[in-house]
């Protein structure tokens, strides 16, 4: 006997990177011991601008910097609104300036 095909209107397998919303990821991959981490906020509804900003500051279409060398962090910055979304790949040297406060910002409020 078959297995019968799921129908055609069967929820796809729950992928929060895919939900609408409101949510900012940063991983970081890399360094001598290859280990990966992983923060996200997705901020309550009067705190979006204030995450808004610090996304807009990001130069996301910048040129994209050197690759990092042996053993470095690389940071996957992805921020997504009901209205845009941006994706961004850094090597630790590039992480300052507007970058580096956005992450910051990020993995102290998944600290809390």
């Amino acid at each position: 006997m078959r297995d019968a095909a799921p129908p055609s209107d069967a929820a796809p397998p729950s992928d929060p990177d895919a939900e609408p919303g409101f949510r900012i990821v940063v991983i970081r991959t890399g360094g001598v011991a290859g280990i990966r981490r992983r923060w996200h906020v997705e901020p309550p509804r009067d705190e979006e601008s204030r995450w808004i900003e610090l996304i807009d500051r990001c130069p996301w279409e910048a040129p994209a910097p050197t690759p990092p060398g042996a053993d470095r962090y690389v940071w996957s910055i992805r921020a997504r609104t009901p209205e845009m979304r941006r994706e961004r790949d850094l090597p630790e040297s590039a992480l300052d300036g507007p970058w580096r406060q956005l992450v910051d910002a990020v993995r102290a409020a998944a600290a809390d």
